[in-house]
């Protein structure tokens, strides 16, 4: 779960998330760097000020709290107190808790584990898991931001300026893999600030093993300035036009110790911390 974007997800698939995997590689299909967007770099440029400039750039860690809300067709259920560790570019660890239960989603590059009290369970995560937490650091502010997605070959174009509501526009962007995959950005012409991400996802139906292209979007509110840094404390998605959860951070902190034991799968589930 990033502060500034979106955490993952499914919380975490959420959340924040906010964590970077990459898969090197310096050229498109054709063996060419793509043209550079000239409009579309501006915009890229005006939002880094905007979140801090070189003080955002150098962000090495987060630590953010709060809360997490799932939403079923809409309706949000308890919320889960939830801690947040980011190391980048491609560390993450939430821990979420609430009614007597914990659980603990860490992701280190390319592995990571999950720890769940109620099951008294410790598991390597699925290839499903890790397929969603590298989807959920693809979609991020940050990929786009620190510029993780020009080491994958993407082409970054300038879409135009949409309606925002009531006298605001939003200029958008959006990001294409080699893959077809694309996401869309927009940023507050008045200010530059993260204000949505859209992207299409597919999805199995629950009932059947039949597969559906989705519209995801997040939505970025709460801006709050931390030491000269933005943090977005409020991120809502939606899948289809339907709210399906909500991350509320309560603290941001940035470049705090964090120790590489928290993302280390732990011997057995006596042994989580």
């Amino acid at each position: 779960m990033n502060p500034s974007f979106p955490a993952k997800v499914t919380l975490i698939a959420i959340l924040f998330t906010i964590a970077l995997a990459c898969c090197p590689s310096h050229a498109n299909a054709q063996g060419e760097k793509p043209a550079k967007d000239e409009k579309a770099q501006s915009v890229v440029q005006n939002a880094i000020k905007a979140m801090g400039g070189d003080r955002y750039l150098n962000v090495k860690t987060v630590i953010g709290r709060g809360f997490f809300t799932d939403y079923k067709d809409g309706v949000s259920g308890l919320p889960l107190r939830f801690v947040d560790y980011i190391v980048y570019p491609d560390k993450e660890r939430t821990e979420f808790s609430g009614g007597g239960a914990r659980t603990i989603q860490t992701n280190d590059h390319d592995k990571g584990w999950i720890f769940d009290s109620a099951a008294i369970t410790l598991k390597d995560q699925t290839a499903e898991q890790l397929a969603d937490f590298r989807q959920a650091t693809r979609t991020s502010i940050e990929n786009l931001l620190r510029g993780t997605w020009q080491a994958q070959g993407a082409k970054l174009t300038y879409i135009g300026r949409r309606e925002a509501g009531v006298g605001r526009r939003n200029e958008t962007v959006r990001l294409t893999y080699a893959d077809g995959f694309w996401i869309e950005y927009e940023f507050a012409a008045t200010d530059g600030l993260p204000a949505k991400i859209l992207y299409q996802r597919k999805h199995k139906k629950l009932d059947t093993e039949e597969v559906e292209e989705l519209a995801e979007e997040d939505r970025l509110y709460k801006p709050i300035s931390i030491d000269g840094i933005v943090a977005l404390y409020v991120n809502d998605h939606f899948i289809n036009g339907i709210q399906s959860s909500r991350t509320n951070y309560e603290s941001v902190e940035f470049n705090k110790p964090i120790a590489d034991s928290l993302f280390a799968k732990p011997a057995s589930v006596k042994a989580v911390k």
